[in-house]
């Protein structure tokens, strides 16, 4: 069985659109086929704001991989590219968060689907839109244009 699961990329420690790119890869090879790819977007820190901006990205890969074993390829992946897990929302070279899974909603002590705040952040909601517009969110019965159009966040996504 094919599943859509739907990707946010993000890091501010390095070369970063270097890490995406290599990122972007190891997902392929060990996940599945990316069927979607955002632009980069550059955004100033969200949550914690003394640290430099980061560099974002959504991508869309079909797998055929359950929603937990989507979440252990991408925290080894993580690992891999030189993530240190430290502080909630600090520096790193490279975040994997698993925004959507088909349309499903999971709720697990270690993953929740959809992610709990992507309608209240720019650098998710800009390239969500690039690539998903008319996306329905499972949860909000919104569109990511929607979603986009009424955040609150006030932190400019730049696309590069």
């Amino acid at each position: 069985m094919s599943n859509k699961v739907v990707l946010g990329l993000g890091g501010n420690v390095g070369n970063v659109q270097n890490t995406l790119a290599k990122c972007v890869d190891l997902l392929s090879c060990k996940l599945g086929e990316v069927q979607l790819k955002s632009s980069l977007y550059k955004t100033k820190a969200w949550g914690v704001e003394n640290q430099p901006n980061f560099i974002n990205q959504v991508i869309e890969i079909e797998t055929d991989l359950s929603p937990t074993e989507c979440l252990t390829v991408c925290q080894n992946i993580e690992q891999e590219l030189g993530r240190i897990r430290k502080e909630k929302w600090h520096q790193r070279t490279i975040d994997i968060d698993v925004l959507f899974f088909n349309d499903d909603i999971i709720n697990m002590p270690d993953l929740k689907i959809p992610h709990p705040f992507i309608q209240d952040r720019n650098f998710v909601l800009f390239p969500l839109a690039e690539i998903l517009p008319n996306y329905r969110h499972p949860k909000l019965k919104k569109t990511i244009l929607e979603l986009k159009n009424s955040c609150s966040d006030n932190l400019e996504a730049i696309k590069i």
